[in-house]
């Protein structure tokens, strides 16, 4: 519970301490927008480097030579923790907006954070407000921006790693239509952290691997209508070489 609480401190007081610290960055956002993309993201991820480090969390990456480092990509990743965020946003290269459930427009401060390292809020069950969350990921990835998307669309409990919910229809629209390289996550270890014992947290050792670039105008013909099933299955071939190397 100590780690739970101390996570629990740093946070809020970094939302309410921080509130000066948004003020100047959306004044700087008028001036020096690319600046104040840079600047917001490398406070959050400071502050992720912190949570994770009073978390006791330690973490391994695997391919980040697999990024394209002159090009925005989508990353798309299997989904079991709140702290897969942390350990995706600590470990990118470059500026990255997470695609977020619309709900979390309801948390103040958080949200605020969340528009300034840009991050997009999907309505699930909106179909034409979801088509222009896709628009202004696309347009992102245009601008430079990576996008990070969770198909299977909420937080997976199965017991098995590998067992990956179905990746929701639409999910790589971003790199359909920007024709961006789709970046394959995958991770282990990060639901060991807090959801398999709440609400204690635990110091942990978590891998995220990166994978080769997929091109979906690229893959054979038969794999082009399916590129979510297609990368699903990648994905779940990674997650299964992970675990057969750490046993």
């Amino acid at each position: 519970m100590i780690r739970f609480m101390a996570v629990f401190l740093i946070l809020i007081l970094f939302l309410v301490l921080s509130i000066p610290i948004l003020v100047y960055e959306r004044l700087l956002g008028r001036r020096n927008p690319e600046r104040q993309m840079h600047q917001s993201l490398a406070i959050v991820q400071f502050m992720f480097r912190l949570i994770l480090k009073v978390s006791g969390v330690h973490v391994t990456v695997e391919g980040r030579e697999n990024i394209p480092r002159d090009q925005a990509v989508l990353y798309v990743g299997n989904h079991r923790s709140y702290f897969d965020i942390l350990v995706g946003y600590t470990t990118v290269p470059g500026l990255t907006g997470f695609v977020a459930k619309k709900e979390m427009l309801r948390y103040p401060l958080l949200k605020d954070w969340m528009k300034d390292v840009q991050c997009l809020f999907l309505d699930r069950k909106d179909l034409k407000a979801g088509l222009k969350t896709i628009l202004e990921g696309v347009e992102k990835v245009k601008k430079g921006i990576s996008i990070w998307i969770f198909p299977e669309g909420t937080r997976n409990s199965n017991e098995e790693h590998t067992d990956l919910l179905p990746f929701r229809e639409g999910s790589l629209k971003i790199a359909e239509k920007s024709g961006c390289a789709v970046i394959p996550v995958a991770m282990v270890g990060n639901a060991d952290i807090f959801e398999n014992h709440l609400p204690r947290i635990r110091k942990t050792d978590v891998t995220i691997r990166y994978g080769q670039p997929i091109y979906l105008k690229e893959l054979p013909a038969e794999f082009r209508k399916k590129h979510g099933a297609y990368v699903r299955d990648v994905i779940i071939q990674m997650l299964k070489e992970i675990q057969e190397n750490q046993q």
